[in-house]
C-alpha cells in the first residue's frame, strides 16, 4: 500500500507541474537549480521517476513537468522505442535508486512514428542502418494502423503515437526478470503518456 500511494503522490506531482507549465508558473529558478546541482553532486542522486521519452528537442521532461535537477532520470530515445541498453538504464534506476515510477512520453507528431507509416505504406528505403533499426522496433505495433483504408495520415499518426508508446510499455514490462519482480511486488509502476506539441497538455493513457 505505501508503494503505491508514493507512485499515486509521484504521477499526481507530474499533472500538477504540467499544469503549472501550461500557466506559466513554473516553480524552479535557475538559482535554486544551480544550489540543487552542487549538493547533488555531492551526495548523489535520488530521482523519484524515470521517463523513457522521444529525444525530439520538443519535448524536454522537466520543463514539460515542472521537475528540477535531480528529480527525473530521463531516458532520450527516437521514437521512445525499447532497446537492450534502454531496459539496462531503466533497470540502472530501479536497482540504484529503488525509483518507483517509469513513464514512457510519446508526442504528437513524431518524427520516427511517422517516418515508420511512410516506409510501411511506400517501401521506401531507409537511409541508414541506425534509422532501420528504430523503424523496425517501432513497425509491429502500428504496421495495422498504416494499412487502414478511409483514414487520413494525421489520425493515422494519432493513432501510431499512442500505440507505439502502448507498446513500449508493455515491453518495458516484460523485457527483465528485475523489472517484473519489481512490478509483482508492487514496487514499480509503469505507465504511458502523449505529449501535446501543439498544447503542451501530457494525456496519460491510463486516465
Amino acid at each position: 500500500m505505501e508503494h503505491r500511494q508514493r507512485q499515486t503522490q509521484i504521477i499526481e506531482a507530474f499533472k500538477a507541474g504540467n499544469q503549472r507549465f501550461l500557466a506559466g508558473t513554473s516553480l524552479h529558478s535557475s538559482q535554486s537549480s544551480l544550489k540543487k546541482l552542487k549538493e547533488y553532486a555531492r551526495v548523489g542522486q535520488s530521482p523519484h521517476a524515470v521517463v523513457l521519452c522521444c529525444s525530439d528537442s520538443r519535448a524536454p521532461v522537466e520543463l514539460i513537468f515542472d521537475q528540477d535537477i535531480g528529480d527525473v532520470f530521463v531516458i532520450r530515445v527516437a521514437g521512445n522505442i525499447v532497446a537492450p541498453s534502454l531496459i539496462g538504464s531503466v533497470e540502472f534506476a530501479a536497482i540504484t535508486f529503488g525509483t518507483p515510477v517509469v513513464m514512457v512520453m510519446g508526442h504528437t507528431g513524431c518524427g520516427a512514428v511517422t517516418t515508420t507509416l511512410r516506409h510501411i505504406q511506400t517501401k521506401e528505403a531507409l537511409s541508414s542502418d541506425g534509422l532501420n533499426d528504430i523503424v523496425s522496433r517501432i513497425k509491429p505495433h502500428i504496421h495495422a494502423i498504416a494499412k487502414i483504408k478511409d483514414m487520413s495520415d494525421e489520425e493515422k499518426v494519432s493513432r501510431a503515437v499512442e500505440a507505439n508508446v502502448r507498446a513500449s510499455v508493455s515491453q518495458l514490462s516484460h523485457s527483465s526478470r528485475i523489472i517484473e519482480e519489481m512490478l509483482s511486488l508492487g514496487h514499480m509502476q509503469i505507465l504511458g503518456a502523449v505529449l501535446d506539441l501543439s498544447t503542451g497538455v501530457v494525456n496519460f493513457l491510463d486516465d
